[in-house]
C-alpha cells in the first residue's frame, strides 16, 4: 500500500470514528425512510448561534439560506443580542455558565416536568403556556415553581434552537421570580456533544454548511449555549423526585459514588468518543447503552425487574419516585405502583404531548389545551 492510499485509509477511519462518537445503545439508527430529509424542503431560517470572544459576542444567523453575522461588545453582562430570523425573542446573554452546584431543593409546592422535545417547539411551548408556565409572551409565569426538562432537546425536529433559547431565557427569569428551571442532559445531547449526529435534523447541518462550521461547532465550548449546556447536570432532583432521563439501573450504585460526583464525570467527560469510553471502566457505567442513566429503559422492558426491586432503588437514592423519560408512551404514566413516572408522551412526534404537574402534593397530567388529567398506569411495553 503506497503512503497516500495509507493516509486516505486513515482519514476515512478517523471520519468514521467522530460521526460513531458516543453510544448508540439500543436505539438504532434511523432507517432511510425514518430519517427527517430536505432533500425537497425549503432551508428553514436558523440562529442565532452566539460565541464569547475576550470582550465580545459574536452572533450568527442563516436568514432566507444566506448567512449573516453581527457583533456586539461585552463590556458587562447582559448583553442584549435582537432578534435577526429563526428564534423569534431577544437573547439576553449572561456571562459564560459555570458548572450547576448540586442542590437538592426541597419544599417546592408547584413542580412541573416534561422530556424529550426533539425540536417540536410549537408543542412544547402549547404545553407551557395552556398549563400556566409561561404567558402569551412566553415569560415565566410559575412564579416560585421549578420546571424539570429530563433531556432530549436536541435531535429529530427543525426548532431545537429555538427551545433552547426559550429554555435559556426561562432560567434566568425563573431564578428572579423565586423558582427554577432544571434542564437535564439525555443521550441526544451527549450524543451531539459528541459528534454523533445521526438524528440531526438535516437543516440544520445544511446551515451549520453555510456557516462554515460542523454542526458540533455551533455547540462549541467557547458558544453561549454550549458553554451553557456543558454546565448541567444528568441527575436531579425536587423535593423527593429524582429526575434522570433513563433511569436508575440496579448497577448504577456499583461506582459508590455520589450524585454529584456522578454529575461532575459527566461533565469532565462529555464528547469523549465511543471507543475511549468503552475501554474505560470508570466511564462504561456513564455511557453503556443498557444500564446507564441516559439510556437505561429497564423499568418497561425488564420482565424480571420487581417490585422490592425498583423499591430498594428509590431507597437507595433517598426517593419517593424516579421520574424519567427516554423510553416513548402515549401518555404520561404511572410503574411500579407508582414509584416510577414516565414523562416521554411522544412529544417527538409533533402531535400530541403531556406535563407533569405536581402541585401542592396532587399530581396530573397536563395537555396541550390545558386540561388536568389524573396519572393513570402506564400501558405496558415490550422490548
Amino acid at each position: 500500500m503506497t503512503k497516500l492510499s495509507r493516509l486516505a485509509s486513515t482519514l476515512l477511519a478517523l471520519s468514521l470514528t467522530a460521526t460513531t462518537a458516543v453510544a448508540a445503545g439500543q436505539e438504532r439508527a434511523p432507517a432511510a425512510s425514518e430519517k427527517t430529509t430536505t432533500a425537497n424542503m425549503p432551508g428553514f431560517d436558523d440562529g442565532p448561534y452566539l460565541r464569547y470572544t475576550a470582550d465580545r459576542v459574536e452572533a450568527r444567523w442563516v436568514c432566507d439560506g444566506k448567512p449573516v453575522e453581527r457583533s456586539f461588545p461585552a463590556p458587562r453582562w447582559p448583553v442584549v443580542v435582537p432578534a435577526q430570523c429563526g428564534h423569534a425573542e431577544p437573547v439576553s446573554v449572561r456571562a459564560p455558565a459555570e458548572a450547576e452546584a448540586e442542590a437538592s431543593p426541597q419544599g417546592v409546592e408547584r413542580i412541573a416536568a416534561l422530556s424529550d422535545v426533539h425540536g417540536q417547539y410549537e408543542l412544547m411551548v402549547q404545553l407551557l403556556q395552556n398549563n400556566g408556565i409561561v404567558d402569551r409572551k412566553l415569560r415565566w409565569r410559575y412564579g416560585r415553581g421549578h420546571l424539570v426538562i429530563a433531556g432530549d432537546v436536541f435531535d429529530r425536529g427543525p426548532k431545537v434552537n429555538q427551545a433552547l433559547w426559550l429554555l435559556y431565557g426561562l432560567e434566568q427569569q425563573a431564578r428572579a421570580a423565586g423558582g427554577a428551571v432544571h434542564l437535564l442532559l439525555g443521550n441526544h445531547e451527549i450524543m451531539v456533544l459528541a459528534n454523533d449526529l445521526r438524528y440531526v435534523n438535516e437543516g440544520y447541518q445544511r446551515n451549520a454548511g453555510l456557516l462554515g462550521n460542523s454542526y458540533v461547532e455551533l455547540y462549541g465550548p467557547d458558544t453561549v449555549l454550549g458553554r451553557w449546556l456543558r454546565s448541567k447536570s444528568v441527575i436531579g432532583q425536587v423535593n423527593d423526585l429524582l429526575f434522570v432521563h433513563g433511569g436508575i439501573a440496579a448497577s448504577y450504585f456499583e461506582s459508590g459514588l455520589s450524585r454529584a460526583q456522578i454529575n461532575q464525570r459527566y461533565r469532565a467527560t462529555l464528547g469523549t468518543p465511543k471507543t475511549v469510553w468503552q475501554q474505560d471502566p470508570s466511564l462504561m457505567p456513564l455511557y453503556n447503552g443498557k444500564t446507564s442513566p441516559i439510556w437505561y429503559r429497564g423499568y418497561f422492558i425488564d420482565p424480571a425487574l420487581t417490585q422490592d426491586q425498583v423499591d430498594a432503588i428509590a431507597a437507595r437514592l433517598g426517593v419517593g419516585r424516579i421520574v424519567v423519560g427516554h423510553t416513548s408512551h402515549q401518555r404520561i404514566g404511572s410503574y411500579f405502583d407508582g414509584r416510577v413516572i414516565a414523562i416521554d408522551s411522544s412529544i417527538k412526534n409533533g402531535k400530541y404531548g403531556e406535563l407533569l404537574l405536581i402541585e401542592r402534593g396532587k399530581i396530573s397530567r397536563g395537555t396541550p389545551d390545558g386540561k388536568r388529567l389524573p396519572l393513570t398506569a402506564g400501558e405496558a411495553l415490550s422490548d
